[in-house]
């Protein structure tokens, strides 16, 4: 009897676990779900008779090894700080791992003793990375199949809320990790651009978003998403004249957000005094110059060059920014603080429904003229456990998972969902679940200005 033990049960783990019960129940396999939280892993099993639950301290590493020892494939659902020590136990022991997250220098210099040793580390086979990986290699490596150029890539992934009469007029709430969103932008952001290298400070992120059509399913608004320059060798694309990687919001989010960058709330660099007694309202009232006139929501409104009754306004006031509703910490940075007050409006209800949405551009070459592909996937939660999320996240997971331990995936060594041997098969499944990526036909198009 096959064993398979996953580490975490949190929100995300629902699709995979469920995925990975009736693979069990049909193989007769075991599974083995471990987290901190007990009576959290015994909800995810509900009593399955090829399911176990139990505690576990993954920080200890006499519990770790315990736990590997007895399986024949481990999956990693755990904040992604701790995937390490998990690896170095399934290299210890020997065991196939599987995870979401992205793959880090510190795993993927186990390359060669994983190789050694007839195993596959799998990262980065979920969502985002994940599904956008293998959807765009498939295109990718069809058009260099048959010969055509590829000149320009553009992708772009959001975690969204699905389309309701809801009043909320940012038409968001938190999806996945709140703290990821706050921060969203920070750090280097470039990318390629008809052959020049574009640049673009954290200032200006929110300010520079582009407009996409999805049929069937609207408007959204996308920014850039970090370093997109790394994929040129990952999918192979030297030579490529555009590359950009986003992330997708509702049209008007980013203007609004924008007021959060453009004042310091989302700093992360420092802690603020005070915290203790600090209401929303004097929150935002910090960053702003001191007037015994002004209102907070006037002075807000003129230092961010805002007409007084603007959506902008309109989205911060209904967050509640402007209450004299007391913060609930003791301590923190502007950017913790901040989150902690999105919570409050942010948070998934039981009747929220969320809605993940990805999207791909491809332009290329094929003989003498230019043509386009567009793909998209749109995959629509059903409840507070089969989220959109949670379905994009696990069900690449639990497939790869099944894939590697019916030995039809055996691609050695550190990996991530790139090749044709791996994709190929997790997509045609994924499609059969419900997670279909649409491809539209290639149509010619006319070159774009160069003078960018």
């Amino acid at each position: 009897m096959k064993h398979i033990l996953i580490f975490g049960a949190g929100r995300s783990s629902f699709s995979l676990i469920n995925y990975l019960l009736k693979e069990c129940e049909r193989q007769n396999w075991m599974l083995t779900v471990a987290d901190y939280n007990y009576e959290l892993a015994l909800a995810k099993i509900n009593g399955h008779e090829h399911g176990k639950a139990i505690q576990v301290d993954i920080l200890q590493e006499q519990q770790r090894e315990d736990l590997v020892k007895k399986a024949d494939i481990v999956v990693s659902m755990v904040p992604a700080r701790y995937h390490g020590e998990i690896a170095v136990t399934c290299l210890k022991l020997q065991k196939n791992l599987v995870t979401a997250s992205y793959l880090t220098d510190e795993i993927q210099r186990m390359d060669g003793e994983v190789k050694n040793n007839g195993l596959i580390f799998l990262m980065e086979c979920g969502l985002d990375p994940g599904i956008d990986h293998m959807s765009a290699m498939a295109v990718i490596d069809k058009i260099k199949d048959s010969g055509s150029i590829l000149r320009s890539f553009e992708t772009f992934t959001g975690g969204l809320l699905s389309p309701n009469p809801d009043e909320n007029p940012w038409q968001y709430k938190f999806t996945w990790n709140p703290r990821n969103v706050v921060l969203a932008g920070q750090g280097v952001v470039k990318f390629l651009q008809e052959g020049r290298y574009k640049y673009v400070p954290y200032n200006r992120i929110f300010r520079r978003t582009e407009m996409v059509h999805i049929p069937g399913h609207g408007y959204f608004e996308g920014y850039a998403n970090r370093d997109s320059l790394k994929y040129l060798d990952l999918y192979n694309l030297q030579g490529i004249q555009t590359l950009y990687r986003g992330t997708f919001r509702r049209p008007g989010f980013c203007r609004a957000w924008n007021v959060f960058v453009q004042i310091g709330a989302t700093d992360d660099s420092y802690e603020m005094e005070g915290v203790d007694n600090m209401t929303h309202r004097q929150f935002i009232n910090s960053f702003l110059p001191y007037n015994p006139h002004d209102s907070i929501e006037l002075k807000i409104a003129h230092y961010m060059n805002l007409e007084f009754n603007s959506q902008e306004m309109f989205k911060l006031k209904w967050l509640g920014v402007f209450n004299d509703e007391f913060v609930g910490l003791k301590s923190g940075t502007p950017a913790q603080i901040l989150e902690h007050i999105l919570k409050k409006k942010w948070t998934l209800l039981e009747d929220d429904l969320d809605m993940i949405v990805m999207w791909h551009k491809f332009e290329f070459f094929e003989e003498e003229k230019l043509k386009v592909i567009n793909s998209y996937m749109v995959s629509l939660g059903e409840d507070m456990n089969n989220t959109g999320m949670a379905k994009t996240v696990g069900l690449p997971l639990g497939i790869a998972t099944k894939l590697i331990l019916e030995g039809k995936i055996k691609k050695k060594g550190i990996r991530i969902p790139i090749s044709k041997a791996i994709y190929e098969p997790i997509l045609k499944e994924l499609n059969l679940n419900g997670i279909e990526v649409k491809e539209e036909d290639a149509r010619e198009i006319k070159m774009p200005d160069r003078n960018l």
